[in-house]
């Protein structure tokens, strides 16, 4: 099939690559337009934008799908089908319509359960046990149309935003070929969603990384472990240089109790344990802020937090 594929993050790479591999036409590729990084500020193209180059395929960024010159160029392709991976950006219906067989979407979780920006994040911090990826066809509602394909990953006890990313990547990447196979026999069931147990992933706010100590553990520990690597569940430590912030980036429940935030033991042999609102935590890799990601036993040796000290 003759396809455009629209996708940014390292998510959506496997998913381009296992199209690429299962001989499509890949058209062109649009994905966002490159953003200026680290401390030099230089601009940087996405995952997307590096492998689809590397590939020497077309690459395509427009600031705006919704301005009348994208619009053209998107439907000048004379596309069968286009991909939509998290692509970051609302497409009109004059695009959704422009392809022969339509739009199709690989959305990370079980629809309509985290429609939005932010599916695999919301999911951890939820405490869901399971979640998914989903091919449907594309509407202009956000993340309603009707589904064709879905596969259940499990969310583990030690499973982080990255971790479930990488397996819902993979996961997603299979159900690809398998959807455009039917789609193009007409062979494709579309299945309306529920209208029953609608939820939506919001786009993480950086306010709300915050570590609220007062929270029971079991929750503190899906904040974690739901908000790692990116952008990171942080909280305040005392330092001889004074406050630092600190990102904690693996955690699991522990026993102990104290009073919110309370270090219950920072020795390098145990790692740091801090009691919640209701039980505590173990954080087991942590981040000082301007360093690099350790092991606790390795952060505790750079930065002392005896027991008895409290973490903001």
């Amino acid at each position: 099939m003759r396809l455009a594929f629209l996708g940014t993050p390292e998510f959506s790479v496997r998913a381009l690559a296992e199209l690429v591999t299962s001989g499509h036409e890949i058209a062109a590729v649009y994905t966002q337009p490159p953003k200026p990084r680290g401390r030099g500020q230089t601009l940087q193209p996405s995952p997307v934008h590096a492998f689809a180059e590397g590939l020497g395929l077309e690459v395509r960024t427009p600031v705006s799908m919704k301005a009348p010159d994208a619009i053209a160029g998107f439907q000048a392709l004379e596309l069968d089908a286009a991909i939509v991976v998290a692509y970051g950006q609302i497409l009109l219906r004059e695009v959704l319509d422009a392809p022969r067989l339509g739009c199709f979407n690989l959305h990370a979780s079980l629809l309509p359960r985290w429609r939005g920006a932010a599916p695999i994040q919301r999911a951890i911090m939820a405490g869901d046990a399971a979640t998914g990826v989903q091919v449907m066809r594309m509407s202009e509602g956000l993340d309603e149309g009707p589904v064709l394909l879905s596969a259940t990953v499990a969310i583990g006890p030690d499973d982080t935003a990255a971790s479930l990313n990488d397996k819902l990547a993979i996961a997603g990447a299979a159900l690809l070929p398998v959807a455009l196979s039917a789609i193009a026999r007409g062979g494709a069931v579309e299945t309306p969603q529920a209208v029953e147990g609608v939820t939506y992933a919001k786009k993480i706010k950086p306010a709300e990384a915050r570590i609220d100590w007062s929270r029971p553990a079991s929750e503190l520990d899906q904040h974690v472990r739901g908000l790692s690597p990116f952008p990171g569940g942080w909280f305040e430590a005392p330092s001889p240089s004074g406050t630092v912030r600190v990102k904690a980036l693996l955690s699991r429940p522990h026993g102990g109790s104290g009073a919110p935030g309370e270090v219950l033991d920072g020795t390098p042999e145990t790692g740091l344990v801090v009691a919640c609102g209701e039980g505590a935590v173990r954080l087991s890799r942590l981040q000082r802020e301007g360093k690099g990601a350790q092991p606790a036993d390795v952060f505790l040796r750079g930065l002392a937090l005896p027991a008895g000290t409290v973490l903001g």
